[in-house]
């Protein structure tokens, strides 16, 4: 199989989706994005039309808006009462239909499910300026700088909600090659053994960082700034057209965003005794590969 696995619209369905969802579930965490050509929940016409009309130009639109479901708290936007109260409206309306989904069509997860942060990217992804470990363009796996995850996966759920323009994407090889491949030189070794205490742990706020989490974040910088990687490592293009929706482990398939405008994500975390397929978890790929446990 390919790194793309396109779900028809009847396999999607509530009353279908569990028949599958260990599939679903199981190819996901292998690698592939399952891809959905309309979009499996309701999205009204009303709000994409609103979300395509926040543009680059306009002061209020940061780069990246984001919604907590956990507390209903909007970050990035600096606009308008009225406008904003409604961009949180319509993500936290997404957030609630993307959970709906997520736990009907992959049944394994619903009891596990983590909300994390709910996105809405409205820039041009293509020829975007930013630092090289914030470039969007080069092929990366994802960790988050502020949320440990402590083995936990990130599922993310994504819509092109625009009009005209596809959302495009690389994804590279399968995490298991990657790691065995690069996670030496990435220092792995040397963080599984550090020492507990102040080199075992380190903080941002409270929260509390794994040996897995600090090696995960120093491979996300480490895959970018690797420019042999990023010029001859395995590609796959994948276009996604507007109205369409994917699901992918974005912890281990490595992907980069080449263009693109208008997105929606919801970000749900995964704890590791959920996964259907645990062997394939990064944690674990990294777990074997150095001997010892990380988190």
């Amino acid at each position: 199989m390919g790194s793309w696995v396109e779900v028809g619209n009847e396999a999607a369905q509530a009353q279908s989706a569990p028949r599958h969802g260990e599939q679903h579930a199981r190819e996901l965490e292998q690698g592939r994005v399952l891809f959905f050509r309309l979009a499996p929940i309701e999205f009204p016409e009303e709000d994409r039309q609103f979300l395509v009309a926040q543009r680059r130009g306009d002061s209020a639109v940061h780069k990246n808006v984001s919604y907590r479901p956990a507390t209903g708290v909007l970050r990035g936007w600096s606009g308008e009462r009225e406008t904003e109260e409604r961009l949180k409206r319509i993500l936290a309306e997404f957030s609630a239909r993307a959970k709906e989904f997520v736990s009907t069509f992959l049944p394994a997860y619903a009891e596990r499910l983590h909300m994390d942060y709910t996105s809405f990217r409205p820039l041009e992804e293509q020829g975007r300026q930013l630092p090289l470990h914030k470039r969007n363009d080069l092929l990366h796996v994802d960790a988050f700088p502020t949320r440990p995850t402590r083995g936990g996966r990130i599922l993310r759920f994504f819509v092109n909600v625009h009009t005209v323009k596809p959302r495009v994407w690389n994804v590279g090889e399968p995490f298991s090659a990657l790691a065995k491949r690069y996670a030496a030189d990435a220092g792995l070794e040397r963080i599984a053994g550090q020492e507990r205490g102040i080199l075992r742990w380190f903080a941002i706020g409270r929260a509390r960082y794994s040996a897995y989490d600090r090696f995960m974040l120093r491979f996300h910088d480490y895959l970018k700034e690797n420019s042999a990687f990023q010029t001859g490592g395995e590609k796959t293009r994948l276009d996604f057209p507007p109205g369409s929706s994917w699901l992918a482990y974005t912890d281990g398939v490595p992907h980069a965003v080449l263009a693109g405008q208008h997105a929606l994500e919801q970000t749900f975390i995964i704890p590791p005794d959920a996964l259907v397929a645990p062997e394939e978890a990064p944690i674990r790929v990294l777990e074997a590969l150095c001997g010892r446990p990380l988190a």
